[in-house]
Parts: structure tokens; C-alpha cells; sequence
């Protein structure tokens, strides 16, 4: 079967799915759909995507990311950095309560930290504040109003680290949120939203913070006017695509924030529908295990990657959509330069003499995937396909999404179609799969002189040098190939006319504040 076959065998499975029936909606209940459940409701700690989409409703952090991936105050009125680059004063806005009606103070911002940096937390951003590049001294607490945080030396990335979704924004909860013992309950937040119901496997339900502080302006990114516009908010968990596609079209959600590309020319042409696109700064990939035993040779990695045709594979599972890009640094960033945008054309014949080279004589190779994500699969089927072509065999290890997360997270796979959610600063584009395998079993790349190039390129204040560094790294990972960086996607998000105010942006999941519905 070849790849196209497969896709085409794929669609048109999905186009069997019949839609549901059409259900009863309040006018203040605002339905969208979540591809999966959230694995937990504790900010930064354990997360996926999905699980990060929902924390930003709910908890804030001092800082967070604007529409352009620079970092504006949130709970902080400003932020006042000294001359050294040591010192960072968060004063605290006035007015700001948590869901509980308690005050914010700089005591639960110092708590919160506390938590986080502890090990035991196992908080997702810990490892990058307490780093050789970033290092986290000290939090402290002059007055109840305001938040001092003191660096060991200059970073460029503190803010952003802060403001990072997958650290959960370092979203300051109140104490309420923890048991008696320590233990995580539920976030007693300062969002917009309040957590409400959540059942496991069919919805997590918000419900809008009355007292919600606020700011003025215009809403940009997880920054700006977050006023809440609706009484409820429920994210429906529908799996399958094509079921969440006919969940849109019945009436059953009022938004589809992420659309099949196959699907697109339809749902314009529909009469009543709305399609929403931005260009994402995620990164979609192959990993490959460097300590395998026939990985571990780099000839057999190259060759991999000179039998996979990565403008034909981003053509096929895009639609078109996207743009082939072999740099983790997305197309979009001021950071992407021509250089990375160079895709080398296939080789097949190249493709085999290193893997005879390598010592390949046959044995299959395991590519881990899921259904979850679209995508995912999708590549899994095309690279295969592809390798098989050069004379590469593999088989699929189709896995649920938490099992396979689980597996990236041990670095317990031969190969694995993945995908990176956006990191919206080109270090951290980096980071995101380089470092020491030993204490980060998840990285896929682990080389010390390119781990020092990345922690050169946290500290390094000036673009110019900033962006050298970068390309040196890219020219490494061309070199040693420990992932087939692919492309990033573009976020699709389709709402019928009832639904005003919702926009895609660079990060995946939606947004639903300042998001109205009018019957």
C-alpha cells in the first residue's frame, strides 16, 4: 500500500462516521472540543497540551506570552529588572482575587514558587530554573504588594520560562488549591474561569469567575482583556476526527479549534461556518533513540532521513497547508533563517549504502505512534511507507496517547512520530529534545558541546550573536540527525455564526475568553 493509499484509506474510514443528533444548548454554555482528556489539573506538573489549554482558564501566572511570543505582565503590574539582569521586582497588581475571594499577596506567589521548585513536585520547568543558563536564587517578599525574584546570573529566557504554557505559566494558585497533606486538589486560580465539573473521558466543564480582574485593551495570546463573556464553558472530549466534525456541522459544539486540513474546503463552503487559521510554531518530527544498538550509528540515522521525502510527506499530511521545514525553530520566527529553511532532497540510493554501511541487514525497525493526533499516525504511515523504499522495514507500535507520552518520557522507544507543542522562543525550540539523557531520559539529543552552544544561546542578550549560535546548532543537528525535524502545522478553527470573538492563534489550544454567543 503506498503512503497515498493509506491516506486515502484513512479519510475515507472517517467519512463513515455518521453525525450525532443535534442537542439542546443553553445561550450561556459555550461548547468546545478537546481531541482528548487532560491528564490532571495541576499546572505544569502533569500535563500534556490539552491539559496546559485548560490551566490558562483557570490560574496566572506574573507574566504571559503576547499574540507575538514576547512577554507582557499579567498578575504584575510591571517588571522591573536591574542594570545587573540579577534582580526582577514583580509589583502586584491591585484588585486581583482568587476564586476563593481571597486577596492575592506576594505570599502566594512566594508559596506557589516553593511548590514548584521543590523535586519532589516534579514541576515541568524546574530543570530550567535551576540550570547552568537560568538559575532561580531566591524569591522574595519586601511587602505584601510586591515579588522579588533574584537570579545567580543574567538569563535571557527567565520571563519567557515563566511564561511558558507547558510550565503552566508558573500559574500562582491559592494555598486552598493543596490538601491538608501537601497533596494537589483542584486550582483555586485568579483566571477567568473557575474550575467546575470535571468528568474523566466526556468533559471538563468552567464556569466564569464573577470577579474576574481584568485588564483593559484588547486580548492578545494568554495577555490583555481575558473578560470571560459566557456563564460556562464546556470542553466536550471527542477522539475521533471525523466524529468531532460532525459534532460541529450537527450543532453538538459551537467550536472545531482544530480542524482537519481535508476538511477546510468543505466547512467554508458551507453556508454559517467560519474558518480561523494562524500559522503555528509547533514542531512535528521523527525522534529516533540514539542508544539504540543500530541508531546509535549515525550512518543509520542519515540514512533514514535521505529516504523520507519531507516536502512530499508535509504535502500529503497537510494538505498542503504547511510548509516543509528540516529546523525546530518555525518558519515564522524572526529566528528562521535561510539557511534552515533548506530541505536536502531525497536519496535513496545514498539511503542504502549507509545503512549497509551501518550494518542494517533487514531487522524491522519499531516506529511508536498514536491515533490520538492526527498527525501522528498519519507521518508514522508515510515514513514507513517511505523507508520501505529504501529497503528500510519497519512496523507501527500504535499506542494511547498516555502511553506513549509515558514511553517519550522514559526514552523507551527504537523511533516515534511526535510533535513538540510551541515553545515561541528559538532556545527553547532547541531545548525541547537537547540535553543529558542520563537525568532527562526524554531528550533526543545528547551532545555536550551542543548543550553548551544552547545555554550560550539563553544568556546571550544580542539577536545578531544569537542567531549565529543558532545556525551552528542546526548545522549539528543536520549532521547527527538525532530527529527528522518536519514542519509546523497550521491551526484550523471552525465556529458557526452563532459564535463571535474566538481566534486561532500559535499555540494550538483555544481560547475562551472574550468569546460570545449570539442567538
Amino acid at each position: 500500500m503506498t503512503f497515498r493509499t493509506a491516506l486515502a484509506a484513512l479519510a475515507t474510514a472517517c467519512a463513515l462516521a455518521a453525525p450525532a443528533p443535534v442537542l439542546a444548548q443553553a445561550p450561556d454554555l459555550l461548547r468546545i472540543r478537546l481531541n482528548a482528556d487532560i491528564r490532571s489539573t495541576d499546572p505544569g506538573v502533569n500535563r500534556d497540551a490539552n491539559t496546559d489549554g485548560i490551566a490558562w482558564h483557570v490560574v496566572e501566572g506574573l507574566v504571559a506570552l503576547r499574540d507575538d511570543a514576547t512577554v507582557a505582565p499579567m498578575l504584575a503590574e510591571r517588571v522591573e529588572v536591574s542594570p545587573d539582569g540579577l534582580t526582577y521586582t514583580f509589583p502586584l497588581r491591585a484588585g486581583v482575587r482568587f476564586h476563593n475571594g481571597q486577596p492575592l499577596t506576594s505570599a502566594d506567589v512566594a508559596f506557589a514558587m516553593q511548590r514548584y521548585m521543590r523535586r519532589e513536585t516534579n514541576w515541568r520547568c524546574r530543570p530550567d530554573l535551576d540550570s547552568a543558563a537560568t538559575r532561580l536564587a531566591a524569591v522574595e517578599t519586601p511587602d505584601e504588594r510586591t515579588v522579588v525574584m533574584r537570579l545567580e546570573k543574567p538569563s535571557a529566557l527567565f520571563l519567557t520560562i515563566l511564561a511558558r504554557p507547558d510550565c503552566g505559566q508558573a500559574g500562582i494558585w491559592h494555598r486552598d488549591s493543596l490538601n491538608a497533606d501537601g497533596s494537589w486538589r483542584a486550582p483555586v486560580g485568579t483566571g477567568p474561569f473557575r474550575l467546575g465539573e470535571w468528568r474523566r473521558g466526556q468533559f471538563v466543564e468552567l464556569t466564569r469567575f464573577a470577579d474576574y480582574a481584568a485588564l483593559p485593551g484588547e486580548p492578545t495570546g494568554l495577555a490583555g482583556n481575558k473578560t470571560p463573556m459566557v456563564e460556562r464553558v464546556r470542553f466536550t472530549i471527542i477522539p475521533d476526527e471525523a466524529a468531532a466534525r460532525a459534532a460541529l456541522i450537527a450543532g453538538n459544539i459551537d467550536i472545531l479549534p482544530d480542524a482537519r486540513s481535508r476538511d477546510l474546503a468543505e466547512l467554508r463552503a458551507r453556508p454559517g461556518f467560519s474558518v480561523h487559521s494562524a500559522p503555528s510554531m509547533d514542531l512535528q518530527a521523527v525522534l529516533m533513540q540514539t542508544r539504540d544498538p543500530l541508531l546509535q550509528d549515525v550512518r543509520m540515522r542519515r540514512a533514514i532521513a535521505l529516504a523520507i521525502d519531507v516536502p512530499e510527506l508535509v504535502r500529503a499530511v497537510s494538505e498542503g497547508a504547511s510548509r516543509p521545514n528540516r529546523s525546530p525553530i518555525p518558519p515564522a520566527s524572526a529566528f528562521n533563517t535561510p539557511a534552515m529553511l533548506e530541505v536536502p532532497a531525497r536519496d535513496l540510493a545514498h539511503s542504502r549504502r549507509l545503512a549497509q554501511e551501518a550494518g542494517y541487514r533487514g531487522q524491522k525497525l519499531r516506529i511508536i505512534t498514536t491515533r490520538r493526533w492526527e498527525a501522528f499516525y498519519e507521518i508514522a504511515v508515510v515514513v514507513q511507507d517511505m523507508l520501505k523504499e529504501a529497503g528500510i522495514e519497519s512496523e507501527l507500535e500504535v499506542l494511547e496517547w498516555a502511553t506513549q507520552l509515558d514511553r517519550y518520557n522514559r526514552g523507551d522507544y527504537q523511533m516515534m512520530a511526535f510533535g513538540f507543542s510551541a515553545r515561541l522562543d528559538p532556545s527553547l525550540s532547541f531545548e525541547m529534545f537537547t540535553g543529558p539523557k542520563a537525568t532527562q531520559p526524554r531528550k533526543a539529543w545528547d551532545n555536550p558541546a551542543v548543550q553548551a552552544m544552547l545555554e550560550q544561546s539563553m544568556a546571550e542578550g544580542d539577536p545578531a550573536r544569537r542567531r549565529a549560535l543558532f545556525e551552528a546548532m542546526q548545522a549539528r543537528l543536520m549532521e547527527e540527525v538525532p530527529i527528522v525535524a518536519l514542519y509546523s502545522s497550521t491551526t484550523n478553527g471552525v465556529t458557526p455564526r452563532h459564535v463571535q470573538g474566538y481566534r486561532s492563534w500559535a499555540v494550538d489550544s483555544p481560547r475562551a475568553w472574550g468569546v460570545r454567543i449570539v442567538r
